[in-house]
């Protein structure tokens, strides 16, 4: 089985991302403007399911396998990464803690309030995050990281 470009896959992970993104975007917009429904609820709930799962496994690829590749260059772009990730995490959280009070009580306006919130700063983080990746960690990997590098990468993202 030939090695694929870890690059392309990460890159690949991130198109998913955004298009899931949109949707939380656009559900949360509906549940901010219109107030609870079951439809805008089910799709936001479809989208965070895909942010805990899927993203939560790529933020642990990029800092397992080509974090430490990059750090070998330089630390910056990375530290900042690392921060994000983080800040996700904790979002994540509160944005979990506010799925559950409405999934108990979907007239609640403050627990509405605060799954609206949370949701736009996961969106408005990740879609940063992934410009950030996409235009200037990912470009700087290519250029200065080895082929054997990048086959270290992708070993460990398989």
């Amino acid at each position: 089985m030939a090695v694929r470009d870890p690059i392309a896959l990460l890159l690949k992970e991130h198109e998913e991302a955004l298009t899931k993104l949109q949707l939380l975007k656009k559900s949360a917009t509906e549940i901010k403007k219109k107030g609870y429904s079951e439809k805008s609820f089910r799709a936001l709930l479809k989208a965070v399911e895909y942010v805990d799962e899927e993203v939560r496994v790529h933020n642990k690829h990029e800092e397992d396998a080509l974090f430490p590749i990059v750090e070998r260059y330089v630390d910056g772009p990375t530290s900042t990464l690392r921060d994000d990730h983080i800040k996700m995490s904790k979002l994540y959280k509160k944005l979990s803690y506010s799925i559950k009070a409405m999934k108990e009580n979907p007239d609640d306006k403050i627990a509405r309030q605060e799954l609206v919130e949370s949701a736009e700063a996961i969106v408005q983080l990740m879609v940063n995050h992934i410009h950030k990746e996409n235009y200037i960690l990912f470009p700087m990997v290519q250029r200065f990281v080895s082929k054997e590098e990048l086959r270290e990468v992708a070993k460990k993202l398989l």
